[in-house]
């Protein structure tokens, strides 16, 4: 099929290009407001399916509104006529739609002229009134307060709050995409009314704001949020998505000794933590047992042997490994265990533990294996 895509370079626009692409199903034609007459006319004559998302929301004259919305879907919808081309259009209004402003009654303009235009042609139509949405390759500073916010506090910069209790309703880009593709594959039937997604979140700018400042401070913290929500873990990739360039990487605190070194990399309150351990050759350690901290232990680099005993019990277990042949060890409590590097290399082990280690309650009590 041939998709025209209007508002190509937009922000949901853009996504949906790149899912698009990287489905390579399609041939995607894509029109924005840099886009000359004769590309229209070339698109509407041949597209299969019109993903119509080109929108004005932010104009200097209140009368771009009608003109660079209402406008230009009349004159999509003409074009198509020219050609007797009836494909079926999919559009992205706003939930503003339904209030009395300038952007909203130009958005319900157009949302008028695309269901003349199925009730004209036959074509399915699906119009989207859309609430905020969010995701990677949002504009800061212009209609996504997420957007702003991620950009502002991963760059340092001061939040405007007015009021931290105003409710906010949020669709995640990746739903949005998913649920406009499943359109084009004929998964779904066009709505008498609007179509809406079905995936949209709830919260308040205050809410939103502090959990922002949450992933900010993980650089600091090595703490992950809780991702299992799935508002948290798609907020979280926005966030992610928003980082300066020079603001990919930060340092970590290595303890550092003759023996090597131990590094703490991740920390989450709900999967226990992470951490890097480097020994010298020769070197032994551990010597100690938990009462109900579990570990594993995986070493990627060098050689070295496990040991355990049981508390209580006189019979030594071993277990050899190196980073030749990946294999995990677990170290269950009750025993007490100890790593050695047995080659003539510095042995890197990655350690995970069930839980974050608590100076207050080390759950650690030393004697040799």
């Amino acid at each position: 099929m041939k998709i025209l895509v209007t508002g190509a370079k937009g922000f949901i626009g853009k996504n949906l290009i790149a899912e698009l692409n990287a489905q390579k199903r399609h041939t995607v034609q894509q029109y924005d407001i840099d886009s000359g007459p004769a590309e229209l006319d070339e698109y509407a004559k041949t597209c299969d399916f019109v993903f119509h998302l080109a929108g004005v929301n932010r104009p200097k004259d209140e009368i771009e509104f009608q003109t660079g919305n209402a406008g230009f879907t009349e004159k999509l919808i003409v074009t198509l006529a020219v050609h007797g081309n009836k494909p079926p259009i999919l559009m992205s209004s706003s939930t503003q739609a339904a209030t009395d402003n300038p952007y909203g009654r130009s958005k319900k303009a157009s949302e008028d002229l695309i269901a003349e235009y199925s009730e004209a042609s036959g074509a399915p139509v699906y119009i989207y009134r859309l609430p905020n949405v969010f995701g990677k390759w949002c504009r800061p500073n212009y209609n996504s307060v997420i957007a702003t916010f991620c950009h502002n506090i991963a760059n340092g910069l001061d939040i405007q709050i007015h009021d931290p209790k105003a409710a906010i309703t949020l669709a995640y880009i990746d739903d949005v995409i998913e649920q406009f593709i499943g359109a084009l594959d004929g998964q779904q039937r066009p709505a008498s009314g609007f179509c809406k997604i079905n995936t949209t979140y709830t919260t308040t700018v205050g809410e939103l704001a502090e959990k922002l400042y949450v992933f900010k401070d993980s650089c600091d913290t090595k703490e992950i949020p809780d991702l299992s929500d799935p508002f948290t873990k798609k907020l979280h990739s926005t966030y992610q998505s928003c980082l300066p360039k020079d603001g990919f990487s930060y340092p970590l605190k290595m303890n550092a000794d003759a023996r090597g070194s131990f590094t703490e990399f991740i920390r989450t309150h709900a999967s226990g933590q992470v951490s890097v351990n480097i020994s010298k050759p020769g070197i032994t350690k551990g010597g100690h047992w938990h009462h109900t901290k579990a570990e594993k232990f995986l070493i990627v680099k060098g050689s070295g042997v496990i040991r355990f005993r049981q508390i209580g019990n006189d019979e030594i277990i071993e277990y050899p490994a190196n980073g030749e042949k990946l294999e995990v060890v677990d170290i269950p409590p009750g025993y007490t265990h100890s790593i050695e590097n047995t080659g003539g290399e510095d042995m890197v082990t990655v350690m995970w533990a069930n839980e974050t280690y608590d100076p207050n309650k080390p759950d650690t009590i030393y004697e040799e294996v």
